[in-house]
């Protein structure tokens, strides 16, 4: 399997080695730190109308932080090009 290296800050590094189980390397440790799960994975907590319903209402979060960010990074380079312009 290929490999990546990365940097972490001093404060990153100790905060995913303080979450490192023993024997589990630090590719283990972000890959069960960062793996997505569906709600409904989370047997007798949610009936599947219930897990539909909250997938749907988190989807929808999701778009809206999507939304709002693409509408921020454009307002942004609008106003980095009208600052870049006035020189």
């Amino acid at each position: 399997m290929a490999t990546k290296t990365i940097s972490l800050d001093e404060e990153a590094y100790e905060r995913l080695k303080a979450r490192k189980r023993e024997g589990e390397s630090f590719s283990e440790v972000v890959k069960r730190l960062a793996g997505e799960r569906s709600w409904k994975e989370v047997a007798g907590i949610l009936d599947e109308e219930e897990a539909d319903s909250l997938e749907a209402a988190i989807e929808e979060g999701r778009s809206r932080s999507r939304k709002r960010s693409d509408r921020l990074a454009g307002e942004f380079d609008e106003a980095v090009g009208s600052d870049e312009n006035a020189e």
